[in-house]
């Protein structure tokens, strides 16, 4: 039986990082980003964002460095190739109210197809987005998944980094 994924969510936070859906560790776990292959916490402190690399099961302290986490789409798959569009642009909407009441300054969706969804636009670039999302500055930043192998730990370090560079 899977557990819930909670949001890590708080008000006026710098950045909330969306990830398409949880994986069915992070789903069974109850913790964002908790598959092994996955990078997000190795890359998330080399790019800067926090002083020490988090654990999985340490997710929630990543509010007291001013980011929340959360997903677009709440089903567990194994593979968000297995997410539908249909269900990105649904969850979208949700996501959508959730954050205008939590007013982030920034929001950031990791990988192109839940934003590509939401949008309507199928020509996403990487990096900051010429529009905003729930009022907040948006960027589209490359999913940190073991299974992305178009990006290595160095160019999502550098993609992250980005991002980074822009909230000082």
């Amino acid at each position: 039986m899977a557990v819930e994924l909670p949001d890590i969510l708080d008000v006026d936070l710098s950045v909330v990082f969306c990830g398409l859906n949880p994986g069915l560790t992070s789903a069974a776990t109850g913790h964002h980003f908790a598959g092994r292959s996955n990078r997000f916490w190795r890359v998330l402190h080399l790019a800067g964002f926090t002083p020490t690399q988090i654990a999985p099961e340490d997710d929630t302290s990543i509010l007291s460095f001013g980011l929340g986490l959360t997903v677009v789409v709440e089903r567990a798959t194994a593979t968000a190739a297995e997410v539908k569009r249909e269900e990105f642009s649904a969850g979208g909407l949700v996501l959508c109210q959730k954050l205008e009441r939590y007013a982030p300054h920034n929001v950031a969706f990791l990988g192109k197809a839940a934003f590509a969804a939401i949008s309507k636009n199928r020509e996403i670039s990487w990096g900051q987005q010429p529009t905003t999302f729930a009022g907040a500055p948006t960027w589209v930043l490359p999913n940190p998944s073991g299974l992305n192998r178009s990006f290595n730990l160095k160019a999502l370090v550098q993609a992250y980094r980005e991002l980074r560079g822009e909230l000082d």
